[in-house]
């Protein structure tokens, strides 16, 4: 049974016997179809044709009953907290893989999947993103620009960088662009759904490796005092800041409520001439504002 534009045609009910969860169904096999649209497990399971994401990449895959992860997106596939989220990666097999793990992440949304910087700019003209995944060396580009057209168009979105490329001056060339985190290539999918959860509450995701380059980067960088001096308050935000503190732990750590530190983060952003955490604790440390 079809559907189209995002319509959800719901299978009749399961016998009980069938109604498994995610895990047993993963692990059955067999005469196995695929949820590309949604849950990206293997089941035996009837199901009607689910239609997901946009643009030219819209993905078509099974709904199973038995997925809960299918049963949430079914309910309200498009729902305002939902991340929707815009993958960058020219790499054909590891564009198939990185879609399959967002489109199974319950908490986001896939807009699309995109092959080039061209095809990233008119996605990210054409629909609201919350997240940007991108590779770094595209064929008619760079990931950076990317980034930077995304901090422009979309202020309150994040942006992260799946990248082979750890030589010092790309990544620094990534978190100055506006990238709030950094992976390797070589992560798994648990790691990535990580990283993601960690980027959307505040936190900055970056591999071990990109870690040491930004330390060993900023140990030897001069110190350039700041236009306009941090307060005190500000300074205990920057700490918390470098510490990965999400809004709610800062407010309960220095004992203010959570509408105010936005208001101060967004003085220490401004102060800093940063965009996010990860360029407010980088430009901080390479004007002696805090030592790590």
């Amino acid at each position: 049974m079809g559907a189209s534009g995002g319509a959800v045609v719901l299978p009749s009910p399961l016998p009980p016997e069938q109604e498994a969860s995610r895990a047993s169904v993963a692990a059955a096999r067999g005469a196995a179809v695929q949820c590309l649209g949604v849950c990206m497990v293997e089941s035996p399971l009837p199901g009607s044709v689910w239609r997901t994401g946009g643009g030219a990449n819209t993905m078509n895959g099974v709904f199973n009953r038995a997925c809960p992860l299918c049963q949430s997106r079914a309910m309200d596939p498009h729902q305002e907290d939902t991340c929707r989220v815009l993958l960058v990666e020219d790499d054909e097999p590891l564009r198939d893989r990185f879609a399959r793990i967002l489109a199974a992440w319950p908490g986001g949304q896939l807009v699309d999947a995109c092959a080039t910087l061209a095809e990233a700019v008119q996605a990210l003209q054409g629909a609201r993103v919350d997240l940007l995944i991108t590779d770094l060396r595209l064929p008619d580009g760079h990931g950076t620009q990317a980034i930077r057209l995304l901090r422009s168009l979309h202020p309150a979105a994040e942006a992260m960088v799946i990248s082979v490329l750890a030589d010092d001056a790309t990544v620094i060339e990534a978190i100055e662009a506006g990238a709030a985190g950094y992976l390797l290539k070589d992560a798994d999918s648990i790691e990535l759904v990580e990283a993601i959860e960690e980027l959307r509450a505040g936190r900055s995701p970056i591999s071990s490796s990109i870690a040491r380059i930004i330390v060993r980067r900023l140990g030897g960088a001069p110190a350039v005092p700041l236009a306009e001096a941090l307060t005190p308050r500000e300074t205990e935000i920057l700490w918390g800041i470098a510490r990965g503190l999400t809004y709610a732990e800062l407010a309960q750590q220095l004992g203010i409520s959570k509408q105010t530190v936005p208001v101060h983060i967004k003085n220490v952003y401004r102060k800093l001439e940063a965009t996010n955490r990860s360029e407010a604790v980088f430009n901080a440390t390479q004007r002696g504002v805090i030592r790590l």
